[in-house]
């Protein structure tokens, strides 16, 4: 265990301690448990299913843990959340939100506000901030699949998807390029795992500017195919 600030997944592990690391925070387990019980009887109870399991791996698992020590854990954390659990979530539960538009700007604000260094540092240093960290990244992104996947017109879903896509994009580049470390948490709990703050820092950017990106790519590519082929064709 490192010296550190704790966070509410702990303070950050040590490489040997990684593997014993689980979350064991019975609220959460709780919630997680009654969300799978709920979901039970949704229009697709298998998407449900896996986007609560994705959940409990991005708050239960070690790499909870490591997100403490890790800047680009953390990034792979809210990529679990906000492109493969609420996609499937709101696959799961067949939410058809309107106001697309209005999604889309929510969620870019969720995106870019809780990954400049300052709103970041405050949610590590406070359990509530922390958990409106991730509720607004979660809320916002579910708003934004429901009116991707649900769209009426394939147009907006893949400009809708596009855009996202790209502002992600946009971000990930800039954490890639930046010349120094911009996380302060994250100064001096890299080392243990052979990074550098910087290098982690560009790792996690280059997470977020491809491996972010397929989901939504995928959406669009599936979207504009549907709307291209002849009906008679679509699955």
């Amino acid at each position: 265990m490192q010296q550190g600030q704790m966070t509410y997944c702990g303070p950050a592990p040590l490489p040997g301690d990684l593997w014993t690391a689980w979350n064991g925070d019975p609220w959460l387990i709780a919630a997680l448990v009654l969300a799978a019980l709920a979901g039970w009887r949704a229009p697709s109870r298998a998407a449900w299913l896996a986007g609560v399991a994705v959940l409990a791996v991005a708050f239960i698992s070690p790499l909870c843990a490591l997100a403490s020590a890790l800047f680009s854990a953390r990034v792979l954390h809210h990529v679990l959340i906000v492109a493969v659990a609420a996609p499937l979530l709101a696959r799961g539960a067949g939410w058809q939100a309107r106001a697309g538009g209005a999604a889309f700007l929510a969620h870019l604000g969720a995106v870019w506000l809780w990954h400049l260094p300052q709103p970041y540092a405050a949610a590590l240093a406070s359990v509530p901030v922390y958990w409106l960290m991730e509720i607004t990244l979660l809320a916002s992104a579910l708003w934004l699949w429901s009116a991707m996947l649900h769209a009426a017109r394939a147009g907006q879903a893949v400009a809708l998807s596009l855009g996202t896509l790209l502002q992600m994009g946009m971000l990930g580049a800039l954490l890639t390029f930046a010349r120094r470390p911009l996380y302060e948490a994250h100064f001096a709990t890299t080392q243990p795992f052979g990074l550098t703050a910087l290098a982690d820092q560009q790792l996690a950017g280059l997470m977020m500017w491809v491996p972010a990106a397929l989901p939504y790519l995928g959406l669009a590519l599936w979207r504009l195919t549907g709307h291209l082929l002849p009906a008679g064709e679509r699955a």
